[in-house]
């Protein structure tokens, strides 16, 4: 054990430097490096597996649902954003921005897209005359930029790729009914698939998405007790298609306005993953999204049918659908063990010349260390049961833990108690954005979302009378 433990050292501990032991398992995991740009990040192939895992998860769903991909420019003319006010008030600060080009200056500024609403509202413009071209249902995956002054790899980069739903409709129920589909859609993947559950709700007027009549947030509690914007949904109602002219000819030979939504996710659910399911060891993952969901490590290699046992395994567990890797490399076992435990891999499966005596084989459970003797040859049933196991108890050992951290507050000393001691707090609010700034002078804290059918008596700044019950927690 002290050796395992040695070999762990790399990485800051958990319980007293939450931040820096996030950076030293995304590097030493090599998910991330960090780019030569400020602020940009270059994801290593394991980390990128994660995300085609996660894109394959959400794209099956999309696609369910009706919506198609498509794929939009990268460079936005400025002038588009002008068009919804508060839109551009809102990204002005983040948008990066292309002056010169083919050695001239060009006659006018190009945006690189901190998200697409303008460029999709105008190509919607052009392609909606008729109620018969409604709905409009798609969603793109892409990389956007936004100049972002303080910096985290996966959290909170200048670029990151993303998924961005934008969708089109007749009228204001079916836009609205598509908003909070989508928002189901995301809980759904997070918790089924992140093994990651979340607190989904509307945001305040000060947290909504810049131009939306409504965003919908998806909170994920992470394991220092902060809140995680994990994904949003938003009801644009008539803002950007009136800016943008998306109208249609209606049933009764009218010309009517349409109504619009988009909604997203983006790399920063690796992150999530990560500050959700870690210990002291480095990364836990879900096996639905893992890139190795079981690795094979042979004991004493080199005694008589041991790889040959090894490669049987792998072919068996592959043919079976199971992501397998079979380390037959020079290394030593116990570095085997710690490497593929700092990477998070679900489950190990030892093999070795008393397991194969027996016909037996060691599998090492990653989330929760357990060790168990299972036969060979019932294997791929073995594997698949105990991936499905690993996958709905770490879901339940998340929701446990975030359950038992919310608490409620009825004054600000309260909430910060709370919020200092890594929980969310409900609390009742009055609706004045002087409260809700108060709240984050005061205790450094922010609006995550309403909690849903919740009342309260009193506002937790003012004392007044609470219009709505509101999560706050610290937040990436």
């Amino acid at each position: 054990m002290a050796k395992e433990n040695q070999f762990v050292s790399q990485i800051a501990d958990i319980e007293k430097d939450f931040p820096q032991w996030y950076t030293d398992v995304v590097l030493k995991t090599k998910l991330v490096d960090y780019g030569p740009v400020k602020g940009t990040m270059v994801i290593r192939p394991y980390g990128y597996a994660i995300w085609e895992n996660i894109q394959r998860e959400l794209d099956k769903r999309f696609k369910e649902t009706g919506h198609e991909n498509a794929y939009f420019p990268l460079l936005i003319p400025m002038s588009y954003f002008t068009k919804e006010a508060e839109h551009v008030e809102g990204f002005a600060p983040e948008v990066a921005v292309v002056t010169h080009a083919g050695g001239e200056e060009l006659a006018e500024p190009l945006a690189i897209r901190p998200t697409s609403e303008t460029i999709i509202g105008t190509m919607y413009s052009k392609w909606i005359q008729s109620y018969r071209d409604l709905p409009v249902m798609m969603n793109q995956w892409a990389n956007v930029m936004r100049w972002e002054k303080t910096t985290r790899p996966f959290l909170r980069t200048s670029e990151f790729l993303w998924q961005e739903g934008h969708t089109v409709h007749a009228t204001e129920e079916e836009a609205r009914e598509e908003t909070m589909k989508m928002l189901g859609v995301y809980k759904e993947f997070a918790e089924n698939c992140l093994a990651i559950p979340v607190i989904c709700g509307q945001k305040t007027e000060k947290e909504k998405f810049a131009g939306a009549v409504a965003t919908y947030g998806m909170e994920a509690m992470m394991l220092d007790g902060k809140s995680l914007q994990a994904g949003t949904s938003h009801y644009l109602g008539q803002n950007f298609a009136k800016a943008f002219n998306i109208q249609f000819l209606d049933k009764d030979n009218t010309l009517k306005t349409a109504y619009t939504t988009s909604w997203g996710v983006s790399t920063r659910l690796i992150g999530a993953l990560i500050m959700a399911h870690g210990d002291n060891r480095g990364l836990i993952l879900p096996p639905v999204v893992a890139p190795i969901q079981a690795v094979i490590i042979p004991i004493a290699a080199k005694k008589p049918g041991v790889l040959e046992a090894v490669d049987e395994m792998y072919d068996r567990l592959k043919k079976a659908g199971v992501r397998v890797l079979a380390d037959k490399s020079e290394q030593s076992p116990g570095w085997k063990f710690n490497e593929y435990e700092m990477k998070g891999v679900p489950l190990r499966i030892e093999i070795g010349p008393r397991d194969l005596a027996e016909g037996k084989m060691t599998v090492v459970r990653r989330d929760t260390s357990e060790k168990a003797a299972a036969e060979i040859a019932t294997a791929e049933t073995t594997v698949l049961d105990l991936l499905a196991t690993v996958q709905k108890d770490m879901l339940e050992a998340s929701r446990k833990r975030r359950d038992s951290r919310i608490v409620y507050a009825q004054n600000l000393d309260e909430l910060l108690a709370g919020v200092e001691g890594g929980n969310f707090v409900k609390a009742g609010w009055c609706g004045c954005r002087a409260c809700e700034d108060r709240v984050k002078e005061f205790a450094q804290a922010t609006a995550r979302v309403y909690a849903e059918g919740e009342t309260a008596e009193k506002c937790v700044v003012c004392g007044e009378k609470a219009e709505h019950v509101v999560i706050f927690a610290r937040a990436y």
